[in-house]
């Protein structure tokens, strides 16, 4: 199985590099885990409307272009349902298979995804009503990720 997380912006901060590589070393005996960094647009100060939907665009332009058909997407989305880890890891079972053997999840920059990324969303989850910086979410999703290796090998993890 082959894991690839799309994330628009990079990690800056050393003991957020730190994390990641944790949870990637944990996830080695599970799976192929990826995370492909793409390049976040920057934003200016006065932006609004169109312009900030032009930026939402190129970043997702990026994301897609990633992608090949067949391969199953599960996009992080504020507005979509927000499963517990036993949930999330049923449908991660569900989402391996479905997706044969390349699953890749999405997360947009701070201005979220685009329209384009979400309509070609496989499936769609939120991690939390709250709102993370794009950087954070990532190293959630990571965490979960690894947590729902450990419940579908019925293995211990932390309730």
């Amino acid at each position: 199985m082959k894991v690839t997380i799309l994330c628009i912006g990079n990690l800056k901060e050393g003991y957020l590099r730190d994390f990641e590589a944790e949870y990637l070393k944990r996830l080695k005996g599970y799976a192929e885990i990826y995370v492909r960094e793409l390049k976040e647009e920057s934003i200016p100060e006065k932006a609004k409307g169109k312009e900030l939907e032009g930026i939402k665009d190129a970043e997702g332009k990026r994301i897609l272009s990633c992608l090949s058909n067949g391969d199953f997407l599960v996009t992080l989305d504020l507005e979509k349902e927000e499963p517990d880890s036993v949930a999330l890891s049923k449908k991660f079972e569900d989402w391996m298979r479905k997706s044969g053997s390349r699953l890749y999840f999405a997360i947009g920059g701070s201005l979220g995804l685009s329209d384009e990324v979400k309509k070609r969303a496989d499936a769609s989850i939120s991690l939390s009503r709250l709102t993370f910086t794009h950087q954070m979410s990532r190293l959630i999703l990571l965490e979960q990720i690894y947590r729902s290796f450990r419940i579908l090998h019925h293995e211990p993890y932390h309730k």
